[in-house]
Parts: structure tokens; sequence; C-alpha cells
């Protein structure tokens, strides 16, 4: 949720800061605004919808100066309007913030009791007070941003700029993302790498509860408290245009052709063939640990949980270790079963879902090791992780993850063989048979991707239902679940995904002429039945839409229309299944006019709970 950009060096800034928000629009895009300092004054924009409403106001009205910050807002508190739109000014003080101040409401009784008045009725303008009460009882910028810190409780990563001191922005992070670029004489502040990307490939990247002090010189870190922090950069390697669509219409459909090469790069260093073993550079757990495992959660959202449920299965099958797959936003209120014989696997493609790092801070705490599956490094799940397994995707700026979900299932499988071996549950041949599996499925996604005006046709007849079902068996129910959830992401089509023997137990009573049902049935031992289930369908004259293994000509009788995947190992289905959910969501979308990276009311990284 929320983007947050800032610039201050010798540059005018206002064109930095709008390029940073076009990157951090997958954040949010309700509204958007600006503020920048210039001769004594800071000036704001604001508007309301997408960014492109906010360059067509400093298209006629431009906002000259140095020193900035920027923001590109999804509403919590307060509607999308121009009044809750970010920036934030009281007095001297302007604030831009993502998060949520959950003390907000006494703090602005106490401050309206004060004399303050507020123009919005977002938590945000708080910040903005707080630090002009101190700054008026004498207070630095710095030390008022401090003491405000102290008063409020919940997530944040704000920026604070300040007409008392015009050549410099404060900056803190509580499980919010932020992270600082380091230029030459200027220095830049984003809530994601690909905003600066164009300017720097340098990043410090902010901890919890950690103050950021920029001037065009550099930066400062420091605790709350005080404390000075050092900490090096690190340089990135992603290029610009990886953060760029390409010549690809929209980023989604980038990203699900980006999808061989983010495999490959997950699986590049990792894979031993030769000793049918798997190495994790950020794993620390010895053989000796792994033994002691007695149970392992799962806790992911969305997506994540999907590549949660397909890794169940292939770690069971090859470690033989119980796996239980949570909801991170349920995990923390069932009292679960966790002990330090727990093994805590954390999935999310920012590393800052706050559900999902709620829950991995409660698994830690009653005595679980923490291993994460994520995307960004020095994300704040992973900083929190005793051990790591980077998925490597690259920039996913799409809303609907693709890639991202992928390479995290990927990732799982690798997972699932190396913790197999070390456990003695996986013999040296087996898991060397497993891995050239893994290996050869790049090139699998590539063909099916190849495919996807395939696709496109099918989308076309079917681009004006208004209910779709998913039915899947085994290996495939997770993809089902997906597909549905693709679907009604970015099209907006309402859209369920079933187990395929559960259809008869209610969702079967939905189906008639008008109902499109995506019956994901490849070659394998579910096939028989999944097939009765498909007839049912057809029996109650539903529109059939089947995903089946190439060559399976017995499938043609029974389904209106057909994609066919390659015949891979059973428990590899879901990677082939996948990309066909993604295509025929893509194409219904895009058919539809809807809007494909920036679906209504969603947001990439949602950093609050």
């Amino acid at each position: 949720m929320c983007g947050i950009v800032g610039y201050v060096g010798p540059q005018q800034s206002a064109e930095i800061l709008i390029g940073g928000l076009e990157r951090l629009e997958y954040r949010g895009y309700d509204s958007a605004g600006l503020a920048i300092h210039h001769e004594g004054v800071t000036r704001v924009a604001r508007s309301v919808g997408k960014l492109v409403n906010l360059k067509k106001q400093l298209a006629a009205e431009p906002l000259p100066g140095a020193l900035g910050i920027g923001h590109t807002r999804w509403a919590t508190h307060g509607r999308p309007s121009e009044e809750n739109a970010h920036p934030h000014t009281a007095g001297p003080v302007t604030v831009v913030h993502n998060g949520i101040v959950e003390n907000h409401l006494e703090l602005r009784r106490d401050l309206e009791a004060r004399g303050h008045t507020f123009l919005s009725e977002t938590d945000t303008e708080i910040f903005s007070h707080l630090v002009r009460e101190r700054i008026d009882l004498g207070d630095d910028l710095e030390a008022a941003v401090r003491h405000t810190l102290g008063r409020v409780e919940g997530s944040y990563a704000i920026a604070v700029i300040s007409d008392t001191e015009p050549d410099k922005i404060v900056a803190a992070k509580n499980a919010s993302p932020l992270v600082v670029g380091i230029g030459e004489g200027e220095m830049f502040l984003a809530s994601d790498i690909p905003a600066l990307l164009s300017h720097t490939r340098d990043f410090i990247f902010l901890h919890e509860g950690e103050v950021a002090v920029l001037d065009a010189d550099g930066v400062a870190l420091s605790t709350t408290d005080g404390a000075p922090v050092e900490r090096a950069p690190k340089h990135i390697t992603w290029s610009p245009s990886q953060a760029e669509k390409g010549g690809y219409k929209h980023f989604m459909l980038k990203e699900i052709h980006e999808q061989p090469r983010a495999m490959t790069d997950t699986l590049r260093g990792r894979v031993s063939l030769e000793t049918g073993d798997v190495h994790f550079e950020d794993v620390k757990l010895d053989a000796a640990a792994v033994k002691r495992i007695s149970r392992i959660y799962i806790c992911a959202c969305g997506t994540a949980w999907h590549a949660g449920l397909v890794g169940k299965r292939v770690i069971e099958q090859s470690a033989r270790i119980p796996v239980e797959v949570d909801l991170a936003s349920e995990f923390r209120y069932r009292e679960p079963l966790v002990d330090e014989n727990t093994l805590f696997i954390a999935v999310s493609q920012s590393g800052e879902t706050a559900d999902t790092l709620a829950a991995l801070k409660e698994a830690r705490r009653l005595g679980a090791r923490v291993l994460s599956v994520c995307n960004v490094i020095e994300s704040s799940i992973a900083r929190e992780s005793d051990d790591i397994v980077y998925t490597h995707a690259g920039p996913e700026i799409g809303v609907a993850s693709t890639k991202a979900f992928m390479t995290q299932m990927l990732a799982l499988n690798l997972l699932a063989v190396w913790l197999g071996r070390r456990r003695g549950t996986l013999d040296e041949a087996t898991a060397r048979k497993r891995l050239d599996a893994l290996v050869h499925l790049p090139g699998h996604v590539e063909a099916l991707v190849a495919r996807s005006a395939e696709v496109e046709r099918i989308a076309a007849r079917h681009v004006h239902a208004r209910d779709m079902l998913f039915l899947g068996r085994g290996e495939n129910f997770p993809i089902a679940l997906e597909g549905a959830l693709k679907l009604k992401e970015i099209s907006y089509i309402h859209a369920e995904g079933y187990a395929a023997g559960e259809m008869k137990h209610g969702p079967i009573a939905l189906i008639d002429e008008d109902m499109p049902v995506v019956v994901i049935t490849p070659e394998g031992s579910h096939y028989d039945k999944t097939a009765s289930n498909l007839q049912e369908v057809r029996a109650r004259l539903g529109q059939v839409i089947a995903v089946a293994t190439e060559g399976d000509d017995g499938i043609e009788a029974f389904a209106d229309d057909i994609i066919r995947v390659p015949r891979v190992d059973q428990s590899l289905q879901p990677f082939v299944t996948t990309v066909p959910m993604q295509l025929l969501a893509y194409h219904v979308a895009d058919l539809k006019g809807t809007d494909v990276d920036q679906p209504r009311n969603l947001a990439k990284s949602v950093t609050v709970e």
C-alpha cells in the first residue's frame, strides 16, 4: 500500500519525484501528490485518481524546487479525495506516510483540544501536527520527528520536510518499507527499488525503528532512540528496463513472459545434478537441526498462500514432515502449536506483507525457527528470518502476481529436495531425477507462454461471463484457486476455485448454460475422477474449458475449449497448468478493458493488517 519518494540535491525535483511515483503506482493509485520546497516556501500539489491527473496539474502549474517528497495512495483512513491525498501540511511541516497510526483518534482528540485544526480524515495528518508542535517548542526537525515517533502506535514509513530546515528530509520506518538511494551530491528516498533505478544502483535499506536524515551530501542513520547506525550500501543489479514494460501492453503480460527467465534465475547456482542436492546461500540450518523438525507451518497471503499449498504436498512427499498451510491473517489468533522443533516458512513477494510479518514474529516468540521465501533483499521479512530463500524473480510491478508465484512454487520445490536429502527420506537417484525435471521446467513454461494467442481466442468467447468456476484435484487444486483469484482480481468477474470432488457438494447448483467452468485435468492419478466431474458439468449444460495434457484426444468429446499443456511429472503439473490460468485471466481482462496492472481497490504490497 502507498508509495513514497523523496529527493534532495541540485536538480529540479518534480520530474524525479513523478518518475519515481510512476514506478510505485502499483502500491496504490487512488490519489497522488507532491510537496516541493522553493525559496523559503513549500508548495503542495495533489489530485484524485491516477498519477496522470497529477501530471496534468503540474503541467499547468509547475512546482520548481530541488527538495521534495511525493506520494501515491491506497486508501485506508478516509475516502479517496483531494483533502485526503498526501502530502499533509501543518504550519511549516509537510509529511507523507505509508502505514496505519493505530492510536490516531486519541492523538487527534488531544491535538484538537490544544487548538489544532484538521483538514482531512486521514491518520497521516497526525504526524504533521505533532511534528509542528515540537518545532514550535524549539526542537529541530530531526528531534521533532523522533519525539513524534515515540507517541504514535502502529506501522509507518514517513518522510518529513519543513520550511525551517529546507535542506533535509527526515525519514523513518516501522513495518513499512523504505530505501535510501545514494547519488553523487544528491540523495533519494523511496518505498521500493524500482522507483530509483534510473538514478542509482546503490541503496541503503532502513531497518525497523530507524531514522534517516538526508541532505545532498549524504545520509545519517540512527535508531529512534538516537543511537548511530552504520550500514554499507548494497549494489542492486536489476536494470531499469526490468521495471519497464519493454514493449508489452501491460506489466502483467511482460511478467508472464518473464517467467522462464525468472525460473532459471531461481535455479541458477543452487542445483547439483551430480550429487542430487540443492545449495541455498542464505540457509544455515544444519542436517541435525533439520532432522529435529517435527512440524512445518507455511504462512502467507493471497497468491503466496496458493504457492504454500503447492509446497505442502512436495515437502510432505520428499521430507516426510507434516506441513500445515495457514493464512497469515488467521495464524496468530488460533493459538498455533509451535515449539522449538517447528519450522515456520513465511512466503511473500515483497517481504513486507504485514499479516505475514506479524505471524512470523508470533512464531518466533513461540520458539520456531523462521525461514522466508521472498523476492526482495533486505525486506522486513527477510531480516526477521533465520534463513532466506530468495526467488530472484526481479521486480514485479503488476498487482496480480505471476512470476513471483511461479518462482515461489519453484523455491518450495527446491526446499523440499533440500529437506528430504538432509532427513534421509529422499535418495540421491530420486533427487537427481527430480532436480533434472525442475531444470527443464523453464523450457516448458516458455513454450506455453508462446501460445498466448490460442488462449486469447478462448478468452474472447467467455469475456461476457458473469461467473466462472475453476476445478482441480490434488496438485492442481491450488491452481484452481489461483486461476479464480487471478480472474476476479483483474477482470472483476466473480470466480471461485474448488476441489473438483467438492463440486457436487454445493457449487453444482450454480451450473447452467451461462456458466463457464475451467476444469484442470492433466493426465495422472486424478484423471479419471476429474474427467467424471467434467462430465457432470457437461450434463448440466455448463461451458467446459479443459486444461489437458498434449495427446489426450479423449478429452475432446467432453470440452468446448481445450488448452493443452506438456506432459510432466504429476508433482510438477502446477508449473504448466498455472500459465493457462494467468493467460486466460489476462486476456479476459484486456478484452473487457479493465485496468490490468492496477485493478480497483487493490495494491501490490499490503503493509497493513
